[in-house]
């Protein structure tokens, strides 16, 4: 009973220490595959096999809410704790690869989400390559203005340099 309790602790303290979670079913997959996938997730999520009661009881205890249709059948979690959008693309890229790995669902910004929203979270650019495309974008915004201020003067010094050189040429 004890351990049951602590289980359930150290599930909750998961579930609450996550940006996300993802629910997959992993029946069928072997040992060395389940090791290539935690090694897939890297430092973005840490992969958990977990019984459905006790992981209900934890979410619940987490305040996580509306999870509880997910939790049939081997349920195994994908606990976010680095960016949400390389988790999600290395659980989908596994399961593309290890059709026997199903994504369930999950929760993300204080709401249930579907396989298919997991899918789309997969399908987005992290957000290093967002903030650098963001960044160029500011860069070429910048470099526009930059030319529209220099572009007036150029062309007001041009303009002096054309009056003065036709006043000495009247003289």
């Amino acid at each position: 009973m004890a351990t049951k309790e602590a289980t359930v602790a150290e599930l909750a303290k998961e579930f609450e220490s996550s940006s996300a979670i993802v629910l997959t079913e992993y029946r069928g997959l072997t040992v060395t595959q389940l090791k290539e996938l935690r090694r897939s997730l890297g430092e973005s999520a840490n992969y958990a096999v977990a019984k459905n009661t006790l992981a209900k009881i934890a979410a619940k205890n987490a305040g996580i809410e509306g999870l509880d249709e997910y939790f049939t059948g081997p349920t195994a979690i994908a606990f976010v704790k680095g960016e949400v959008v390389d988790a999600a693309k290395a659980l989908r890229d596994f399961a593309k690869d290890n059709p026997l790995l199903v994504i369930k669902g999950g929760h993300f910004d204080g709401n249930p989400i579907t396989a298919e929203e997991v899918q789309k979270l997969a399908n987005l650019e992290n957000r290093e390559t967002l903030l650098g495309k963001l960044a160029g974008a500011f860069k070429a915004s910048l470099f526009g203005a930059a030319y529209m201020f220099t572009a007036p003067a150029s062309k007001a010094v041009r303009t002096v340099d054309a009056l003065r050189e036709k006043q000495e040429s009247a003289n």
